[in-house]
């Protein structure tokens, strides 16, 4: 007797597989430390645009059991959103944009002060930017110029008003 897998179970396992073997020297090939800092250095300027907090998080493949389990990006980005405090901010503007490179997605995820003034069409054209250009093999550029098409957007909505602290890194994080 010959028994069949279901499709189902097989794009799961194909799926964790591709996480799995995604590590983390697919991120410091995609992201190197010129990259990391061009990211740092766009995070800091732009902050003095706005009053809004923005968190980088690149993440080159879930764990197998996740990707098993179909978590998908925009959950992921929300439990990385909480677990690095994106959302205690003073003015509960704090922004965090999710890459999965083995997913070849990104995510962002606002705090709810910034989430009810952004159209979903404003964060699909910056998650665009920088989709469009990975796929390119273009981390660098695409990174930078969706950063600065956020940075752009906070400074319309949220100008900044004087000094005021940091409230969160502005270094990019590879888990």
């Amino acid at each position: 007797m010959t028994t069949t897998l279901p499709a189902s179970f097989l794009a799961r396992c194909k799926r964790a597989w591709c996480h799995a073997t995604t590590g983390t020297a697919a991120g410091k090939r995609a992201f190197p430390p010129a990259t990391l800092e061009a990211i740092a250095q766009a995070i800091t300027q732009g902050e003095q645009r706005h009053r809004a907090e923005i968190r980088l998080i690149v993440e080159p493949g879930l764990d197998a059991r996740a990707a098993f389990n179909n978590t998908t990006n925009r959950q992921r980005a929300r439990a990385l959103f909480a677990q690095y405090g994106v959302w205690d901010t003073e003015e509960n503007c704090g922004v965090l944009i999710y890459i999965n490179l083995a997913a070849r997605e990104v995510d962002i995820v606002a705090d709810r002060h910034v989430g009810r003034q952004v159209a979903d069409a404003e964060w699909q054209t910056i998650c665009r930017t920088m989709t469009s250009g990975f796929a390119q093999g273009d981390y660098h550029a695409s990174t930078l110029s969706a950063l600065e098409q956020l940075n752009t957007l906070l400074a319309r909505l949220y100008p900044a008003n004087g000094a005021r602290p940091n409230q969160l890194p502005n270094d990019a994080v590879i888990l």
